[in-house]
């Protein structure tokens, strides 16, 4: 039989430099890194936690959490203190919640630095995260491209991104930071992937890969699928969100299928299952539903193929640790190729 474990990934990762957040390895030979964001509102300490573990229990290896406001930064070191996963803070403009974060020992901090005022406050955040040995991520979006960039190149485009990543590059290096992680965002799948093109041959830092805004679960899978997907593909990118309007596990969940789908992942059941035809004579949906559902916190690597007939079970069979083919009222289980059960539905 040839087991799933044993399909080869020809990809070949670009190698970058590598990051540690907390104790997970971004960039260099590191495998891709997922992250998520929460959902609640930081203060509610208890909600917060309990969301994050969700998210670890998903599968997550990076949180992001933001501390928008005080009762946020007030809040951030007990959260920290209270999981075991690498924890992120979102810092926008005030430099003060970005040392309340640092101090209360978050992993990295996602900042730009040119949009935290003076050159003494950014000194302040990047002499303290020096310190703690904290990655910053230079995060862009293309709907917060800074206005002289907006006017040069009238929209936003993969030059504007690209150029707006360098620049707080520069701010960083001018103070001998560099520690750094670089995203370009954009809700334009076409856009994201030509703006993380130019940054992965133009640059050696770890890219951190998304669509930002990409919408509810059905279109924002797909989007970062897309997105994400090529660019992984083609050797670019170290850690991965997924950007959904929907619960952060869920997030994590299509991240991780969509490492799995390029050989990038193994952790944890594959179900490949067929889009039925006439040919079908058993429930196949029913039956996908109910293993989907019992299998999902199954951390072992194992491939399933549950095909609805004869014509392609087998061999599709011959590619999974299980196989599952369908017949006339029943279903058959194939754990060896040409070693069939027959099992009555």
């Amino acid at each position: 039989m040839n087991n799933s474990s044993s399909i080869i990934n020809n990809i070949k990762r670009k190698t970058t430099r590598k990051v540690m957040v907390g104790s997970i390895p971004v960039g260099g030979d590191s495998p891709v890194a997922v992250q998520t964001m929460t959902k609640t509102k930081t203060a509610d300490v208890k909600a917060t936690v309990e969301q994050i573990k969700r998210c670890q229990s998903a599968g997550a290896d990076i949180v992001r959490v933001t501390v928008n406001e005080q009762e946020a930064a007030d809040a951030i070191g007990e959260i920290v203190k209270s999981v075991d996963v690498p924890i992120v803070s979102d810092i926008h403009f005030n430099y003060i919640f970005a040392l309340k974060a640092i101090e209360a020992g978050v992993a990295k901090v996602r900042i730009n630095p040119g949009n935290i005022g003076s050159k003494d406050r950014i000194k302040q955040v990047l002499t303290a995260a020096k310190e703690r040995g904290i990655p910053i991520r230079i995060g862009v979006n293309s709907g917060s491209l800074e206005k002289d960039l907006l006017e040069k190149y009238k929209f936003p485009t993969a030059e504007a991104l690209f150029e707006s990543a360098m620049r707080h590059v520069e701010i960083a290096s001018e103070f001998g930071f560099d520690n750094i992680i670089i995203s370009v965002k954009s809700t334009s799948v076409p856009l994201m992937i030509d703006a993380y093109r130019m940054l992965s041959e133009k640059t050696d830092f770890p890219l951190h890969l998304g669509v930002t805004e990409a919408g509810s679960s059905k279109i924002g899978t797909i989007k970062s699928s897309v997105g994400i997907g090529t660019l992984l593909a083609e050797g670019i990118g170290d850690t991965i969100r997924v950007s959904l309007t929907a619960e952060p596990e869920e997030e994590v969940e299509v991240g991780k299928s969509i490492l799995r789908s390029l050989g990038l992942a193994q952790r944890g059941v594959e179900i490949i299952s067929c889009p039925t035809c006439g040919r079908l004579d058993v429930d196949l949906f029913k039956i996908s539903k109910e293993l989907e559902d019992s299998l999902k916190n199954v951390k072992k690597n194992v491939k399933i193929a549950l095909l609805g007939c004869v014509v392609n079970g087998p061999g599709e069979a011959k590619e999974a640790d299980i196989g599952i083919a369908g017949g006339k009222g029943v279903a058959k289980r194939q754990r060896h190729v040409f070693d069939w059960v027959d099992e009555s539905r």
